[in-house]
């Protein structure tokens, strides 16, 4: 680690749906986090380093066979532990107390009482607040030397602390919203329990990673392939930072762009940041190499190959236009978030709900390194980094788009007519959103095309088969959990007005009103 470096606050997965949020919350209390499967061994946390763990819940019981468990190891490195609910009830269990199928369960809201002042943990609550619980068994005894700190009507040790180990867990989650003091309980655990500072910030970030780069680049030379969006845009004025002039950007024109992008990124973030760009025409290129493809992981696979292969050839170019002057082009920046990482089964040992384009989608030959900035981050971090940075609210507050781009928002093959098709439709959605004001209120709106889908419809009084198109939007505050936006119906049906009125082969526009889970925010 580097001076700058901040040490982590661990967050041990037990298959919990709210371990990323847990995670979240940490970093909100300016603390920085990171999750690691329950797998991990005693060895592997010490090597870590870490200032805090914390549990997280999970599905399963701590008496059904091959049930999730902790290395008993962990819990006597010395390092403030937290458990939460399922990780409440394995440090109990390991640690001496009694967990009860009592057959009483506990779901949502539940009124608990806080025992006297509450301890470190509880300090400065009100005696009964509303908890939300998630729960069968139930902590019924300590572990010996613990103070149980609260309970409910059906749960007798709700919460319990052992200050000079510095060990406690609650039985409900205080990660969510809906657990009136749960910040305030895991701050309590981070900054009065564990003593850790609130240190973490924005700023912070950006000095470990300037140092991180400065250390990794040298006086190398590095590309960054920028889409336009606030990712690649961040992590390239992180590297600007570093090692200035020292870096090129390289806008690939792949024909998947939405209507005006090359034009954006050509002026407006060459003007806002003074950063060198080189844009690269590879239009046929892709859609050549996409001619004929209809499975979505090769898609993307496709499309992060000739990339790969786009930046080595502008590297390239970039080497003999300084005619073999200076240090060569070693490295190439991506804007890799946490999430991409977490999804791709990448630091948790989750299962791989995709392959995406900068993690598992890259060539095995891939003549580059890379340089991560943002691998850790979450996306509203990153946006507070660029606003730290001095970016644009245009480009930081840009609605995500996916690197592989319209391509993954065909389904079906890719053809220079259905971009068209795709491209004018999200460009109506777009800006009846933002004539609405309801930029500021979803994630994103991703539009689709079903390509090989066509459905009956009447147009100037004739039967067409036309294409249908799905509008996605959706709220979030990270991308790794989502919910669709409930969007006007008068916002709906100028949407869907336009669209079939103004767009050739389109007939029809449905809404998806899937969450996440079970649905991803992209449908390829």
């Amino acid at each position: 680690m580097t001076e700058t470096d901040h040490r982590p606050v661990l967050v041990v997965d037990f298959g919990a749906q709210y371990a990323q949020l847990i995670a979240r919350r940490v970093r909100e209390a300016s603390v920085y986090s990171e999750i690691v499967p329950h797998t991990i061994t005693a060895e592997e946390v010490a090597a870590k380093n870490p200032v805090g763990i914390v549990l997280s819940g999970g599905p399963s019981s701590v008496y059904e066979p091959g049930s999730p468990n902790l290395d008993p190891g962990i819990l006597q490195l010395g390092v403030p532990v937290m458990g939460i609910c399922y990780g409440f009830q394995v440090m109990a269990q390991q640690l001496g107390g009694e967990v009860a199928q009592t057959g009483r369960r506990e779901y949502g809201a539940t009124t608990t009482t806080v025992h006297g002042d509450g301890g470190s943990l509880l300090a400065e609550q009100p005696a009964t607040q509303t908890t939300w619980m998630s729960h069968g068994d139930s902590v019924a005894k300590a572990p010996e030397g613990f103070e149980v700190l609260a309970s409910t009507p059906d749960t007798p040790v709700a919460a319990f602390a052992n200050d000079e180990k510095k060990l406690y867990g609650v039985q409900w989650h205080p990660e969510v919203k809906h657990s009136d003091f749960g910040q305030r309980v895991l701050e309590n655990f981070l900054h009065r329990a564990a003593g850790i500072a609130p240190d973490w910030n924005s700023g912070s970030v950006i000095a470990e990673q300037v140092e991180r780069i400065r250390a990794q680049v040298g006086s190398s030379r590095v590309i960054c392939g920028l889409s336009g969006g606030v990712d690649s845009a961040v992590a390239a004025a992180i590297v600007h930072e570093a090692v200035g002039d020292q870096l090129v950007c390289v806008f690939v024109d792949h024909g998947l762009l939405r209507a005006d992008e090359r034009r954006q990124v050509e002026e407006d973030y060459v003007a806002a940041t003074g950063i060198r760009l080189v844009t690269v025409d590879a239009r046929q290129q892709f859609l050549d190499a996409l001619a004929g493809v209809t499975d979505p992981e090769t898609k993307r696979k496709i499309i992060g190959r000739e990339f790969i292969r786009t930046f080595e050839q502008a590297a390239a170019d970039l080497v003999a236009e300084a005619q073999g002057e200076g240090e060569a082009v070693r490295f190439l920046v991506q804007g890799t978030l946490y999430p991409d990482v977490v999804e791709s089964g990448g630091g948790t040992g989750t299962a791989n709900i995709k392959s995406h384009h900068n993690v598992g989608g890259l060539p095995e030959d891939l003549e580059f390194e890379l340089v991560e900035p943002l691998r850790t981050l979450f996306k509203d971090e990153v946006r507070a980094i660029g606003r730290e940075l001095g970016l644009p609210e245009a480009i930081v507050n840009r609605q995500p788009f996916p690197g592989p781009g319209l391509g993954i928002r065909i389904i079906g093959e890719v053809t220079e007519d259905r971009l068209e098709i795709l491209r004018q439709a999200d460009a109506i959605a777009r800006e009846e959103l933002t004539a609405a004001g309801l930029d500021g209120e979803i994630w994103q709106c991703p539009v689709v095309l079903l390509a090989d889908v066509r459905s009956v419809g009447v147009q100037g009084d004739g039967r067409t088969y036309g294409h249908p198109i799905v509008l996605r939007p959706v709220s979030s505050e990270d991308a790794m959990t989502a919910d669709w936006t409930r969007l006007p119906y008068d916002v709906l049906a100028r949407i869907s007005n336009r669209i079939t009125n103004e767009v050739r082969e389109v007939n029809r526009v449905v809404l998806d009103v899937t969450s996440k889970p079970p649905g991803t925010i992209e449908w390829e």
